[in-house]
């Protein structure tokens, strides 16, 4: 572990030893076989990577204490052995419910279909918003009876019965002009889309 000069005193937290360049060298050495011993003893990268790395920090901070009556390599892989053993006691503790297990009352839908957010992505929302402004431009084209049908059809929400109620005409011609107005604007859409 590195110190520069005026700050040893800062770190009084971190042991530090004349020969920890010892250390950094033999832990380099021996980390595949660390990585080894951990992946056989947890079975999964992730929890291996996590105990080797859990590891290096204790022998670091218990560097010190080090009486070199064994072999360094003997100190270290105690030490990733018994980092291991820790996640392995965590992880028991810990309850897994796997996201395709079936689950619910009727047990039709996995995990993962009951917890996929149903909100719009980042791309939908582009889509829309794109959608929407070209709308904007093109709705005025429409002619007066048609865009007031689709604005109180679409942008208002209201049913085809409410739309035609008060537009004072029958559902069939609410029906007839939105049919007609969606064909306007997706021709529209088309045509504009070469000079986009």
């Amino acid at each position: 572990m590195l110190s520069t000069p005026g700050n040893s005193d800062k770190i009084a937290a971190v042991p530090r030893h004349e020969n920890e360049q010892e250390l950094d060298e033999v832990f380099m050495h021996c980390l595949p076989r660390f990585y080894r011993y951990a992946l056989r003893y947890l079975g999964n990268t992730a929890d291996a990577e996590d105990a080797v790395q859990d590891a290096a920090l204790s022998a670091y901070l218990h560097w010190a204490q080090f009486k070199q009556e064994a072999h360094i390599t003997t100190w270290l892989g105690a030490i990733v052995l018994n980092s291991a053993r820790m996640h392995l006691r965590r992880r028991l503790r810990r309850n897994f419910v796997s996201l395709e297990h079936p689950c619910g009352d009727d047990e039709r839908y996995t995990l993962s279909e009951q917890l996929a957010d149903a909100r719009p992505g980042p791309e939908d929302r582009f889509r829309e918003a794109e959608m929407i402004e070209h709308l904007g431009r093109f709705l005025p084209r429409l002619s007066p009876p048609v865009l007031r049908t689709f604005q109180l059809r679409y942008v208002d929400g209201l049913s085809i019965h409410e739309t035609a109620t008060i537009l004072e005409v029958p559902e069939g011609t609410v029906k007839a002009r939105l049919a007609r107005g969606r064909r306007r604007l997706e021709c529209l859409i088309q045509a504009g889309r070469g000079r986009w």
